[in-house]
């Protein structure tokens, strides 16, 4: 097969009077807000085109929190008009920088931070999507390089599992663009640890992944492109600080630029590609009763006597709300994809929407010729929520579970992270739950 890659990048960075409103981290009233229009490093939107004979295969990584809903299917649907692909060749991801902008429904504003006046949010974001798809059109529209494709696995060790599960992430996947002259057109990389090194600061920044990404590009004539991995249990070890956050940059930037100076295993192709939406179940019973018990349940919680977070009051009057309109979901649905690369050993790369936890990629390795035949990530497409795995409901996690998205005083309704998210429940464990959903799924589209 014969490879061509095309490159572009599009900075995003919002500035105070376009949307001062900074995603990440629960607070008070109100938001968390950015200090200077002038950020750390800047945001960017990161395209990457591969074609295959004239075919184009589009990777595309945005530098925030989350990509919502509704602007993913807009997004996608303006991406699709723009090439002769089918919707499964568009693979788009969140990095999840934790100092990125506020964007409309996800994380759900009101919820989340308190904000109710979502005028400058709305803007960014409706800008934000007409930036993504110049991304995608100049990536497009760019000069092509005739391309080899190879891949390997290095390893990092730096994140840890912060609930303390045994799944620790250390794989980082690195897939070279590389021109006939055998040095690096376009790298693309991965890890799973929460952008979260910096900690919870006022200026805008892609954290780590930026991090690692600006030391690529400063240091060779290569593209950088970062796809984050199953983070949603692992963060990255010490105290953050703008610090940390150049060390452990610097520390994965270092190693891939290494490692990509001499070739892995090659890639011949073909590329295929597979998407669909997999709905995930929520544990609700929507008879009349049940739902009038929920929304007293969710009642309980609006004098806030357990001393929970004000967004999981905020989340309450959300929810009675919706159960008062009859807007009542009984799943989530996610975005699964799955692109095989060909060779002497095939290259599966398989993505879901949401913030997947550690222990579903150890599952996948296991079963699909170990780092070296599944490269696995999260945060695609949309992020709807965290997908926990059985382990999130177990009799062990007496405390509730953030990531499982319950907490001890209504373990019936949505706690944790499901209250940042706008969920009306937690998701359905055992053998009928996410995580057979997930992996049934999952299994059929790997093939």
């Amino acid at each position: 097969m014969a490879f061509t890659v095309a490159t572009a990048a599009v900075n995003i960075t919002p500035t105070l009077s376009s949307n001062p409103y900074m995603a990440g981290y629960g607070t008070a009233d109100g938001g968390r807000l950015a200090t200077s229009s002038t950020p750390f490093e800047p945001l960017w939107a990161r395209a990457v085109v591969i074609r295959e004979n004239g075919s184009p295969q589009m990777i595309l990584s945005v530098d925030v929190l989350a990509i919502p809903r509704s602007m993913h299917q807009r997004i996608r649907s303006r991406l699709l008009a723009l090439a002769s692909w089918s919707t499964s060749d568009i693979l788009l991801q969140a990095t999840h920088t934790h100092n990125g902008p506020t964007l409309v429904d996800t994380l759900q504003p009101f919820s989340s931070y308190g904000i109710s006046e979502m005028d400058q949010i709305r803007d960014y974001s409706s800008w934000l999507e007409d930036r993504i798809v110049e991304a995608a059109q100049d990536a497009l529209s760019a000069g092509q390089t005739n391309v080899t494709l190879d891949y390997q696995v290095i390893q990092q060790t730096w994140s840890v599992n912060r609930v303390g599960l045994k799944y620790v992430e250390t794989d980082v996947p690195v897939l070279v663009c590389r021109r006939p002259n055998g040095t690096p057109e376009a790298i693309i990389f991965g890890y799973g640890s929460h952008p979260v090194a910096a900690g919870d600061r006022s200026l805008f920044d892609g954290d780590y992944p930026a991090g690692a990404c600006n030391y690529i590009e400063n240091r060779s004539n290569a593209f950088a492109l970062f796809l984050i991995g199953p983070a949603g249990d692992q963060n990255p070890s010490g105290s953050p600080s703008w610090t940390l956050r150049d060390q452990w940059g610097d520390s994965l930037g270092s190693a891939v630029l290494n490692a990509a100076q001499n070739a892995g295993r090659a890639l011949t192709g073909p590329i295929t590609t597979k998407y669909q939406e997999v709905n995930l179940p929520l544990e609700i019973d929507t008879s009349a009763g049940n739902l009038a018990a929920l929304r007293n349940a969710y009642a309980g919680r609006l004098p806030n006597p357990s001393g929970f977070p004000a967004y999981y009051v905020r989340h309450a009057q959300m929810m009675m709300a919706r159960i008062d309109s009859g807007n009542v979901a009984t799943s989530v649905p996610s975005p699964f994809q799955v692109w095989t690369i060909g060779g002497g050993t095939p290259l599966r790369m398989a993505f879901v929407g949401g913030e997947m936890v550690s222990g579903y990629a150890a599952y996948f390795r296991s079963r699909y010729g170990g780092s070296a035949g599944i490269w696995i990530g999260g945060y695609a497409n949309e992020s709807c929520c965290y997908i926990p795995t059985n382990e999130y409901f177990s009799p062990y996690m007496t405390a509730g579970s953030y990531e499982g998205g319950w907490d001890t005083d209504a373990p019936g309704i949505a706690g944790g992270s499901m209250t940042v998210y706008g969920h009306i429940a937690h998701f359905r464990a055992g053998t009928n739950g996410v995580e057979s959903t997930l992996i049934n799924a999952l299994t059929a589209m790997l093939g």
